[in-house]
C-alpha cells in the first residue's frame, strides 16, 4: 500500500483520518498540568472536546484547505469561540486556553512524520501548513478569551455603578442620594438615571447629594454635580448638596465654581432638615410627663 501517496494527496485531513484515535489519546496525555485543570474541567468533557475539534478540523481541511478565514472553518471557529468564552468563565488563564490548540501539536507533528518519513519535502511543507494553522486557531482562541474577559468586566463595573449610587427614600418627599469615590462620566450618567427615576418612582420634590464620601471636588466633579442638579430640577425637584467640608469649600472658592443657585450643608442631617422645613414639616420634642 504506497501510504505516503495517498497522505501526501489529501495532506494532514488524511492524517488524522487515519490516525484520529491515536493523536486522540497523545492529545490528552500532552494535556498535563496547567493546561488540562482537572480542577475546572471534567475528563470527560475535556475528551469530548478533543474529539469533536479533530472531527471538525479535519473536515475543514477536505473541504477548503487550510485557511483559518475561510468559510469551511466556520464551525471550528464556532466551536473554538464557546470553549474560549466557557473557559474564560470557569477561571482558565488565557495561555491555558490557548494551550488547547498548541497542545494539540506535538501528536499531529508526529503522525506527519510517519506519514511522510519518505518524503522530506512534503514533510516540510505539511508541517508548515500545519503550524501556521494551530497558530491562526491559538491565537484566536486567547482573542476570544480577551474580548471575553472584557465584557464580564465591563458587565461588573456597570453592576459596581449601580450599586454604589443606592437613591433612598428618607421621608415622603424627599430622597438621599450618598455618593462614595470620584465622580466621572459614567458614574454620572448612573447617577443621573438613578435618581430621576427615583423621583418620578416616589413623587419627591426634594433630593439630597451627600458627597461626604467624595474625596476630592475638582471642576470637573463640580460639573457633573450641576449636571445632576439641572436633570432632577426638569423632573420637579429641588437639590440640596451635602458633605461639604471645609478643604471642599476652599477648593470649590478656588477653582471660582459658581454653586450659589445650590443650596449645600455641612452634613447630611443638617441637609434633611432644611428639606423637611421646605416641604412644611414641623417636629416637636416630646417631654416626659
Amino acid at each position: 500500500m504506497n501510504t505516503v501517496s495517498i497522505d501526501k494527496a489529501q495532506g494532514l485531513s488524511a492524517v488524522i483520518a487515519r490516525n484520529e484515535k491515536e493523536i486522540l489519546g497523545d492529545w490528552i496525555r500532552e494535556m498535563t498540568g496547567a493546561t488540562r485543570r482537572i480542577d475546572l474541567i471534567r475528563e470527560g468533557e475535556l475528551q469530548t472536546q478533543c474529539s469533536e475539534f479533530l472531527q471538525l478540523t479535519k473536515d475543514a481541511l477536505a473541504a477548503g484547505g487550510s485557511d483559518f478565514l475561510l468559510p469551511a472553518w466556520d464551525k471550528v471557529r464556532e466551536m473554538l469561540g464557546n470553549i474560549s468564552r466557557s473557559r474564560a468563565q470557569q477561571g482558565f488563564s488565557p495561555s491555558e486556553t490557548a494551550m488547547f490548540v498548541f497542545s494539540a501539536k506535538r501528536p499531529l507533528f508526529n503522525q506527519l512524520r510517519r506519514a511522510f518519513k519518505n518524503d522530506a519535502d512534503a514533510l516540510a511543507s505539511e508541517t508548515w501548513s500545519a503550524t501556521e494553522l494551530l497558530d491562526s486557531m491559538g491565537l484566536y482562541t486567547a482573542e476570544v478569551y480577551q474580548k471575553s474577559r472584557e465584557e464580564v468586566i465591563r458587565r461588573q463595573q456597570e453592576e459596581l455603578l449601580e450599586l454604589s449610587t443606592p437613591v433612598v427614600k428618607l421621608w415622603d418627599g424627599i430622597l438621599a442620594l450618598p455618593i462614595i469615590g470620584t465622580l466621572d462620566s459614567a458614574r454620572t450618567q448612573v447617577v443621573m438615571e438613578s435618581l430621576l427615576q427615583a423621583i418620578v418612582q416616589t413623587n419627591s420634590s426634594v433630593a439630597i447629594i451627600d458627597i461626604t464620601g467624595v474625596p476630592t471636588v475638582d471642576t470637573v466633579v463640580a460639573q457633573h454635580l450641576l449636571k445632576t442638579v439641572t436633570a432632577a430640577r426638569l423632573m420637579g425637584a429641588e437639590c440640596i448638596i451635602s458633605g461639604v467640608r471645609p478643604q471642599i469649600a476652599q477648593t470649590i472658592v478656588h477653582l471660582g465654581i459658581n454653586l450659589l443657585d445650590v443650596a449645600t450643608k455641612a452634613t447630611l442631617a443638617a441637609a434633611f432638615k432644611t428639606a423637611l422645613d421646605r416641604l412644611g414639616f414641623t417636629f416637636v420634642r416630646a417631654t416626659k410627663s
